[in-house]
């Protein structure tokens, strides 16, 4: 393989380092390495990032954090920071600098930020992505210092034999250096396991109960026991209400799981598009009856029926019904819809509190809520609009996002659909 090449591979394998790294903190992660090439004692250059909008965000945010990536070098220690206002609501938890060193070779440093903070459980993760890169920029300096010894030995065949120890050596080197490498690699593949496995079982364990629960409440409000009071009654609501809505978290957390795994299959079938908004609009009527909210309708009359997969229309109906009615206090949620050329659209526009441009290019990432009063008063997991957009994408759909504070926001999907 040349050189180029192998270059090349690397600098993938670092991308796929930072996008992991940003992914276990829900963040962003800037790689700063030395590769083959570059001049002796030059600081690490920024070689991959993700959680970023743009490269030149990416690049922005990196200039932010060099003097923390020469510290972390140079000591060789892990560096704990604070809020990096450039990382904007990413970093807002704070962030940490790991150095890539394997033995004595010390060869750049994985900077990660989250909205949250970085916990102990995340650190150790992070600390096995940085030493797996470490390994494999090494692993490459070697490989390079070896071709280079190799080239000088058949160019000067005078000093083949001088050259010949030192190629030895660096072979087994390499050598362990791949025992290493597959190591470092089956580790990763068993940690991502554990938590695959941890988030399936733990919905599963969860749910069981869960359900017996609800429907030991429900039988209680349907009247076979008609001698508890009217406060009892109330409070038993309350709970039902909580316990669906932690059901609902549930399976939202499980469904993203299986799409990850490519384990949630595409079902068609013929579907009533106009049937399938009442029977969503029904389904948050409470809530809509609660806040004096009214729904308008506009339809390009009629909807023809469509070939798609209906119950995954209805979760992201429901999802963006349920996300409308929750921040919009008073006034109106209106759906529209259309089918043109083979392709549904429809939009939820509420009047609701609306959402500012910073936070609009983060509204659906997993867990994101606005700030802390929002998330303690408009309770959520934040995962229904990463839903919403991980089941267009398995639909071959996609959807958009427009708000204005204080004026309300509207989402808009499209999904290619069949006529029936």
């Amino acid at each position: 393989m040349a050189p180029s090449a192998r270059t090349q591979q690397l600098t993938a394998a670092l991308r796929a380092t930072a996008s992991r790294a940003a992914s276990t903190s829900s963040g962003c992660a800037l790689l700063f390495a030395t590769l083959p090439g570059d001049e002796a004692g030059a600081a690490p250059r920024l070689r991959a990032a993700a959680g970023f909008s743009s490269p030149e965000e990416a690049k922005s945010a990196s200039h932010a954090v060099i003097p923390d990536v020469g510290d972390a070098v140079s000591s060789r220690e892990p560096r704990v920071l604070g809020p990096i206002p450039a990382l904007g609501a990413r970093g807002a938890g704070g962030a940490t600098a790991l150095p890539l060193v394997f033995e004595d070779r010390t060869h750049g440093a994985l900077v990660v930020a989250g909205p949250a903070g970085i916990d102990e459980g995340m650190q150790l993760a992070l600390a096995q992505l940085a030493g797996s890169a470490a390994v494999h920029i090494d692993h490459l300096l070697l490989l390079a210092d070896s071709e280079n010894l190799r080239e000088t030995a058949t160019n000067s065949r005078s000093i083949a034999d001088e050259k010949s120890d030192e190629l030895l050596k660096l072979s087994e080197e390499l050598f362990a250096q791949d025992i290493q490498l597959l190591r470092s690699n089956e580790k990763l593949g068993k940690i991502e396991k554990l938590k695959n496995d941890f988030i399936e079982k733990m919905s599963l364990e969860l749910r069981t109960p869960l359900n017996a629960i609800i429907e030991a409440i429900i039988s209680v409000l349907a009247g076979e026991h008609d001698a508890i009071s009217d406060a009892a009654k109330a409070s038993l609501r309350t709970a039902l209400d909580e316990g669906t809505a932690f059901q609902r978290t549930l399976q939202n957390i499980l469904d993203l799981w299986r799409i990850k795994q490519g384990e949630l299959p595409v079902e068609l079938q013929e579907v009533n598009f106009a049937e399938t908004v009442e029977e969503t609009i029904f389904s948050v009527q409470e809530t809509l009856d609660a806040k004096n909210i009214q729904v308008v309708k506009q339809f390009e009359e009629p909807l023809p029926k469509i070939v798609t997969d209906l119950g995954k229309a209805n979760q992201i109906l429901f999802l963006l019904l349920e996300n409308a009615a929750k921040f919009t206090e008073t006034g109106t949620i209106t759906i529209s819809a259309e089918i043109e050329k083979n392709t549904l659209h429809c939009s939820i526009a509420d009047t609701g509190i609306g959402v500012c441009p910073d936070d609009q290019q983060l509204i659906f990432d997993e867990f994101f809520q606005v700030d802390e009063l929002s998330s303690h008063r408009y309770r959520g997991a934040g995962l229904g609009l990463t839903l919403v957009r991980d089941l267009l994408v398995l639909l071959e759909g996609d959807c958009t996002l427009q708000s204005e504070p204080g004026r309300g926001t509207t989402v808009s999907f499209s999904i290619p659909v069949q006529i029936a």
